[in-house]
């Protein structure tokens, strides 16, 4: 995402303060950390693309990812803050609803640090009900990211 706002539109919570975020246009915060060095030609994608990209992402209580599909896999590995409900819809047209993966610590309990959306598949996400503050996620998208190849349900 180039950084232009469509977010939430308030002020960034604490965590997005500390990590220098910007509005996301599906919601909650973000910044691209990492862009690698090497470029691909990939079949299927309008030109040339980096062969991966990441970001730091945030989502505070009661803020939530619209549905949206990025054109390549999403790595989802998550860092701190409550769980994370991320929901995948499907490859469809439009998204069906489905049961979540939880990303977090408590693999015990079923949540995973990690989950990958494959390319093309609708997904949203929202911290876990009752969450008190901000979740923090990396994504990583190969071949990287880029705003052509981004769809976000209107």
């Amino acid at each position: 995402m180039s950084g232009e706002a469509g977010g939430t539109g308030e002020t960034p919570p604490p965590l997005a303060r500390a990590l220098d975020l910007a509005p996301h246009p599906e919601g909650g915060w973000f910044r691209r950390t990492w862009t690698a060095a090497p470029t691909l030609r990939p079949d299927g994608y309008p030109g040339p693309r980096a062969s991966a990209t990441a970001i730091h992402y945030v989502l505070a209580p009661g803020e939530e990812s619209r549905w949206h599909r990025v054109r390549s896999d999403e790595l989802w590995c998550w860092h701190r803050g409550p769980a994370l409900s991320l929901w995948l819809g499907g490859d469809g047209e439009h998204p069906v609803e489905a049961t979540p993966i939880l990303l977090g610590d408590r693999v015990e309990d079923g949540q995973t640090p990690q989950a990958l959306v494959p390319g093309g598949v609708w997904q949203r996400a929202a911290p876990a009900a009752g969450a008190a503050f901000e979740v923090l996620v990396t994504c990583v998208v190969s071949p990287g990211f880029d705003d052509a190849d981004f769809t976000l349900l209107r």
